[in-house]
């Protein structure tokens, strides 16, 4: 239910939950997460700061609330295949829904999320494992191994494609080229092609790759 919060300019505001996260989303898009305050918040939502704790009591239940709100709709992405080909389905479309939004994966991260969302695409992961036959300790190991992944590699990727005007810079593979001496680096020099790849999309199936070939050995020991 809505409740009337007081405008900070005079203007009629009605102020709720699903409103707040929307703003809150919409505003992270345009201007990052270390820029994204509470009082910057209700500036866009014309509210008074204080309106906004009536819903979240700190940044931190805010930005918990915004992690639930990212995985909308993926506990229905449509699966098809073997297991791994299911699970590899289901990590995809999480990095997309973190990519979605700017700094998405930072919001993420750390965040403990009990909502519908959260709890269901847990859910569907731990689906196609257990109907695989993994058992309970192996299923939720695979789980966190998976959404560890997801997350970590997405926030390498975002930190990435940074503007230097949000604190880290874009990755300079030419720095990295110029380091990285043939002489005295002669394995690193050879492989640079690749690690300065902006390939995001093929190191990430790689690396969902060797996690489903473990997992399948799991499987089978």
């Amino acid at each position: 239910m809505s409740i009337p919060s007081t405008p900070a300019r005079g203007r009629p505001a009605r102020l709720d939950r699903d409103r707040t996260v929307d703003t809150a989303l919409d505003l992270l898009d345009e201007v990052g997460l270390d820029a994204l305050t509470m009082r910057r918040l209700a500036d866009a939502m014309d509210v008074r700061a204080g309106a906004l704790y009536r819903y979240f009591a700190t940044k931190d239940e805010l930005l918990t609330a915004m992690a639930e709100r990212m995985l909308a709709g993926l506990a229905a992405t449509r699966t098809d295949g073997d297991w791994s080909e299911r699970l590899a389905t289901l990590a995809r479309a999480m990095r997309t829904a973190l990519l979605a939004r700017r700094d998405g994966a930072r919001v993420y991260a750390g965040t403990h999320a009990t909502g519908p969302h959260t709890l269901g695409f847990a859910e569907a992961l731990l689906g196609v494992l257990r109907t695989a036959g993994f058992g309970e300790q192996d299923a939720a190991r695979s789980l966190m191994a998976v959404v560890h992944f997801v997350i970590g590699h997405t926030l390498e990727e975002q930190a990435a494609l940074r503007q230097p005007s949000e604190g880290g810079g874009a990755a300079d593979p030419e720095r990295l080229r110029l380091a990285a001496e043939p002489e005295r680096y002669p394995q690193l020099a050879a492989v640079l092609p690749t690690l300065t790849s902006g390939d995001f999309a093929g190191h990430f199936d790689f690396g969902l790759s060797l996690l489903l070939r473990g997992l399948r050995a799991l499987e089978h020991a």
